[in-house]
């Protein structure tokens, strides 16, 4: 399983405002460049909240490459695990437009790999042998009257060729289907999420990802991600616990233009 779409590029397609969150003071610079996002991790509270974000900086970026495995038809739910073993991992995406303000009941939706590499439909691509019902890790939804997408997931594992990343779409004006799905609507974003490198070697060190038999491609390897930090897809984690096994909540705030 190797996604060489877009391999060596990265593709232009419609501009899109990412606002990278952070817990430091920073300035709102639309068309700057955006800095390295830090790759501490900071830890939830003793109330086992997240620290507030006290920082926006804006940028336009272009959107990342579908990739070879989407699959329409996606569930509308805030969980998509399915029983897959791994460390928990739960996204707040949020989603303003291009004067930075929140976008509700937008359809936030993300497909990934499970820890060891397998995407649901394409079971077996990275010589691993498990159950494949087409859905698992793959879903979305709307985001409240705040802007924000919770969704839980597992922390994704990797493919020959690619860092561990998330895809991620945005949707607005979708119908809710009797099915559990979604139809219509405009897509106006496609993107990934990345995770700092840091993170990922300490999760790569814990089953069920130790047992992952395909070499990792590192962040600074990858083909897609172009090292422009939270500009690019490069989102913030919170430790939930003490422990790497314990789970991550990971922020990014998501701009896209409406026009």
């Amino acid at each position: 399983m190797t996604d060489t779409s877009g391999a060596g590029t990265n593709p232009i397609g419609r501009r899109t405002v990412l606002i990278a969150t952070g817990t430091t003071a920073a300035v709102l610079a639309v068309g700057a460049a955006a800095p390295e996002a830090p790759t501490t991790v900071t830890t939830a509270d003793s109330a086992g909240t997240t620290p507030a974000a006290a920082a926006a900086v804006c940028t336009l970026t272009e959107e990342m490459t579908e990739g070879p495995y989407y699959l329409d038809g996606a569930l509308v739910r805030a969980n998509v695990t399915e029983g897959k073993a791994g460390i928990p991992l739960k996204l707040a995406l949020t989603v303003v437009n291009s004067s930075c303000t929140v976008i509700p009941n937008a359809l936030v939706e993300i497909w990934h790999c499970d820890a060891l590499g397998e995407y649901s439909g394409y079971v077996g691509n990275n010589g691993h042998s498990e159950a494949d019902d087409g859905t698992f890790l793959r879903g979305g939804v709307l985001t409240n009257s705040s802007g924000v997408a919770n969704i839980t997931t597992i922390y994704p594992g990797w493919y020959r060729g690619r860092c561990v990343h998330i895809h991620v779409k945005v949707h607005t004006g979708v119908t809710l289907t009797s099915d559990g799905s979604f139809t219509g609507g405009s897509e106006l974003h496609t993107g990934q999420l990345f995770i700092s490198e840091t993170i990922t070697t300490a999760v790569a060190a814990i089953s069920p990802y130790s047992t992952n038999t395909v070499t990792r491609t590192t962040l600074a390897q990858d083909s897609i991600y172009d090292g422009g930090g939270a500009a690019s897809g490069l989102m913030t984690l919170t430790a939930l616990g003490s422990s790497t096994s314990s789970g991550y909540t990971g922020t990014l705030t998501l701009g896209v233009s409406q026009s």
